[in-house]
């Protein structure tokens, strides 16, 4: 949902050709999904500064498999990696995570820092169910999360209706009020924060392809010169993590900027390795300048128009 000049829905396959629009981009899902995905606009100051997305109710057991007929974390990872905020709702009566809510999960790693948890509808328990509700929630997330820091959540009943007070009582009243008030707060500030997070994701990216250049050319230079490629292609996937580990100890790199070792392996596995480009030293030397004094200079020179 996002601003518009009068109230109208616009169906995916247009809104993705519109060249003022930034959903290009999801061509690359097809179709399938296309049909499936609508833009709504409507005048309203909310939305000159802050765009809506909202995703389909994730399903359980087989239906996963059989009734999506796109690339469904694919679809949520694009949003996640140009979006500012990431909302994970749950209910205090359907807590369980399913299999592709787990695979919505991991699609969302490296923009730990936008997710936050919504337990929402909170009146429809009391305080103690509330409680166990609150702490089976924490540990349901503990095994997706993979993360010692403690994800922020905010528990509440949002939506125009009062609070259920009977089950709630008057602290519990209190407790929503002041949780919505932050959820708001978290809201407001995404249009202050907006900028910093530009910056910060065109770093993110910036350092991504530098790795990813040093990934490919290793693999070049792997190959053999003349027989054997496709034996030892299909060794460098298999020992893929390995391969990661001689990159970081031969450029000195963290380990946290390399990419997911299972999802590289299916892109890799559609490429031939000894078409790769060799290492550019110049180029690497560019990201690095570009990293070391240019961004610097941007932060310098930039001001937050929200100020």
């Amino acid at each position: 949902m996002q601003s518009g000049t009068d109230e109208r829905s616009v169906p995916g396959n247009t809104i993705a050709v519109q060249a003022d629009m930034p959903f290009s981009g999801l061509t690359t899902f097809g179709t399938a999904f296309l049909s499936k995905f609508e833009c709504s606009q409507m005048p309203h100051p909310l939305l000159e500064h802050v765009t809506f997305v909202d995703t389909p109710g994730v399903l359980s057991g087989e239906k996963q498999r059989t009734q999506r007929a796109y690339d469904f974390t694919g679809v949520t990872s694009w949003f996640a990696a140009k979006c500012d905020l990431i909302l994970l709702l749950f209910d205090p009566h359907k807590l369980d995570v399913s299999d592709e809510f787990k695979r919505v999960i991991y699609s969302l790693r490296g923009h730990d820092d936008k997710i936050r948890v919504v337990l929402n509808k909170a009146d429809q328990v009391d305080t103690q169910q509330l409680m166990r509700v609150y702490g089976a929630l924490m540990w349901s997330l503990g095994k997706v999360l993979n993360t010692p820091e403690v994800v922020r959540v905010y528990i509440g009943s949002f939506n125009d209706k009062p609070v259920n007070e009977a089950a709630t009582g008057p602290i519990g009243k209190e407790l929503f009020e002041k949780e919505q008030e932050d959820l708001l707060s978290d809201l407001k500030d995404i249009p202050k924060k907006a900028c910093d997070r530009r910056i910060n994701e065109f770093v993110k990216r910036a350092r991504a392809a530098k790795i990813h250049a040093y990934i490919i050319a290793h693999l070049k230079k792997e190959m053999p010169a003349m027989i054997g490629k496709a034996k030892t292609q299909q060794r460098l996937i298999d020992n893929l993590e390995g391969e990661f580990g001689k990159v970081q100890r031969d450029h000195h790199l963290p380990p946290g900027d390399f990419p997911n070792v299972e999802h590289f392996k299916e892109i890799l596995s559609g490429y031939n390795f000894d078409k790769f480009e060799k290492l550019k030293p110049k180029m690497i030397q560019a990201v690095d300048d570009m990293l070391g004094y240019d961004i610097p200079e941007l932060l310098k020179t930039f001001r937050n128009p929200y100020d």
